[in-house]
C-alpha cells in the first residue's frame, strides 16, 4: 500500500522541523563568531520530489571546551618561569577598598598589562587563596603569575588580561581565618557578597574593564578553590571561564565537612553553561584528599562538561598552583579554536 503525502501534511511537517535545533545563543565575543560544527538531518518524499532540511548547531561552550581538552600539560614547562631579556613584567600594585560585607577597609593586589592603556578595555581574571594565606602569597615571586602569563602573551599563548588576587575571608568580628571549623568556612563562603557588591564594581571603576560574562574569569586553591566552584555555578552569567585546583570540602552537599555550599543535583549548569571549567587535582594531596576526584565524579554523573587535570607528582603545594594557573592562562579568553 503506498502512502499519499498531501500538501498540508507536508506543511505541517516542514513547520514542526523548522522549530527543533535551531536555537542559538547571540555571540557575545570572539569566541563565538567562528564557524560552528553542525548536524544535518534530511527527510525525502518521492510524490513528489521534497526535501526538508534542519541544522542542530553544537553551542561554542561545548566547542571551546572540546579543543582545550586536548591541550592539557600535566605540568608546565620548565622555562615558563624564566625570565627574558626582551620581555616586560609588570609587577601587582596593591589597592585597597571598603568591603561592606566585612566591614572594613580590605586589600587586593592587581596586575596590570606591560602595555595597559584606557583606550582599551580588558577581561579580568580573579584568583583566590587558601585558608592558611592571603592576597598577597598569590601575588608572590614564588607562583610568578606575571613572569609566567607575560611568557605565554609573548609566545602567542595567552591574552592579555588584568589579574586581581583578592582577600577573601569576610567577617566583621573576625580578622583572619582561625581554623576550618564551621564558622571559618560561612567566612569565606560570604566573598561571594563582597565580590558582587565590593570588589568588582571597585576593579569595574577603577581600571579600563570589559565587563561580560566572555571575558570574566576565576579560579583559586585549597579553599579559594571551594569559593571559585560556589561562586562560578551561583554566577555563570557572569563568569564564562571557572577554574579550581585542589578545592577544599564542602562544595557539594556529602563531600567533606558542612557547612555545604551546593546540593549534588545544582552542581550543573541548566541553561548557561561556561566556556570552561576546569578542575586540577593532585594524587598526593593529604590537606583536600580525594575531594576533587569526588567532584570531578558529581560532575560526571550530572553531565556537566568539564576538563579534569591531574597532576601525579605534586600535592597540596605550590607545584600544583602552578602547573594549574600555566593550564588556566592558556585557555581563558581566547578566541574559538
Amino acid at each position: 500500500m503506498k502512502t499519499r503525502i498531501t500538501a498540508a501534511g507536508l506543511l505541517l511537517c516542514a513547520a514542526v522541523l523548522s522549530g527543533c535545533g535551531n536555537k542559538k545563543q547571540p555571540p557575545e565575543s570572539a569566541a563565538e563568531t567562528a564557524p560552528q560544527t553542525t548536524v544535518t538531518t534530511t527527510l525525502t518524499t518521492t510524490a513528489p520530489t521534497t526535501t526538508l532540511t534542519t541544522t542542530t548547531t553544537t553551542p561554542p561552550e561545548q566547542l571551546y571546551m572540546d579543543h582545550w581538552e586536548k591541550e592539557i600539560a600535566e605540568v608546565q614547562p620548565k622555562d615558563i618561569l624564566k625570565k627574558r631579556k626582551d620581555v616586560t613584567y609588570p609587577k601587582f600594585e596593591k589597592y585597597y577598598y571598603y568591603s561592606h560585607t566585612a566591614c572594613r577597609k580590605t586589600g587586593v593586589n592587581v596586575l596590570l598589562p606591560a602595555d595597559y592603556t584606557d583606550e582599551k578595555e580588558y577581561p579580568v581574571l580573579y584568583v583566590l587563596h587558601g585558608s592558611g594565606d592571603d592576597e598577597d602569597w598569590l601575588a608572590s615571586d614564588r607562583i610568578g603569575i606575571s613572569t609566567m602569563l607575560n611568557n605565554l602573551i609573548a609566545d602567542g599563548d595567552a591574552e592579555e588580561m588584568i589579574v586581581v588576587t583578592p582577600y577573601i575571608y569576610c567577617s566583621k568580628d573576625m580578622p583572619v581565618c582561625t581554623g576550618l571549623d564551621p564558622q571559618n568556612w560561612r567566612n569565606f563562603d560570604r566573598f561571594i557578597d563582597d565580590l558582587e557588591r565590593d570588589l568588582m564594581p571597585f576593579i569595574n571603576s577603577t581600571f579600563s574593564v570589559a565587563k561580560d560574562r566572555a571575558h570574566t574569569a576565576i579560579t583559586g586553591t585549597s579553599a579559594g578553590g571551594r569559593e571559585s566552584l560556589y561562586i562560578g555555578f551561583s554566577h555563570p552569567e557572569t563568569f564564562g571561564f571557572i577554574g579550581a585546583v585542589c578545592p577544599a570540602s564542602g562544595v557539594v552537599r556529602e563531600v567533606g565537612s558542612p557547612p555545604y555550599t551546593l546540593e549534588p543535583q545544582d552542581f550543573c549548569f541548566p541553561e548557561q553553561r561556561p566556556y570552561l571549567l576546569l578542575i586540577s587535582a593532585a594524587e598526593h594531596d593529604d590537606a583536600v584528599l580525594d575531594y576533587p576526584f569526588q567532584y570531578h565524579d558529581i560532575l560526571t554523573e550530572n553531565g556537566t562538561q568539564h576538563l579534569f587535570h591531574v597532576m601525579t607528582k605534586s600535592g597540596h603545594d605550590y607545584k600544583s598552583v602552578i602547573s594549574h594557573l600555566y593550564n588556566f592562562l592558556r585557555m581563558i579568553f581566547r578566541p574559538q579554536p
